[in-house]
């Protein structure tokens, strides 16, 4: 078990080896979308690449969900056949919306699985930004 300032530098470790390994710009909260935005997630479990919708107004949450489940098989058949829509995502202090894809049996805490995560990043991360840049401007016209 790693204290909380260890766990905070192998993150921070982690994350600055994945940015020398693929050097590129991401979208994530450049979406020009307010709380809709593309994430990267990892802890000593599981990696994930997601769409997170994160509007407090559950109408507008839903509003963007459904603009993304309206293009569900697009997603599915073109970009990310592997990816999971959740509409409801009870956190501690909030409840938001997601689209994302798992990576399971990794570790951030595991040197010798971050080239996994790296992959798994870079490829799912490449294809929602692609879908997002195919359909931006309907996913925003809500």
């Amino acid at each position: 078990m790693y204290s909380k300032v260890e766990a905070q530098r192998i993150k921070h470790d982690f994350f600055i080896a994945f940015a020398e390994k693929y050097p590129r710009k991401w979208i994530l909260h450049n979406t020009k979308i307010k709380d809709f935005s593309l994430k990267f997630y990892v802890d000593n479990k599981k990696a994930e690449v997601m769409f997170s919708i994160e509007n407090r107004d559950s109408e507008k949450r839903y509003a963007y969900f459904d603009k993304l489940l309206s293009l569900r098989s697009i997603l599915l058949e073109e970009h990310e056949p592997e990816a999971i829509f959740e509409k409801d995502v009870y956190l501690e202090n909030k409840t938001l919306s997601k689209v994302w894809v798992e990576k399971s049996g990794i570790s951030v805490n595991n040197r010798a699985t971050w080239d996994a995560i790296f992959d798994f990043f870079n490829e799912k991360m490449s294809a929602f930004e692609s879908f997002f840049y195919e359909y931006e401007d309907f996913i925003k016209d809500i």
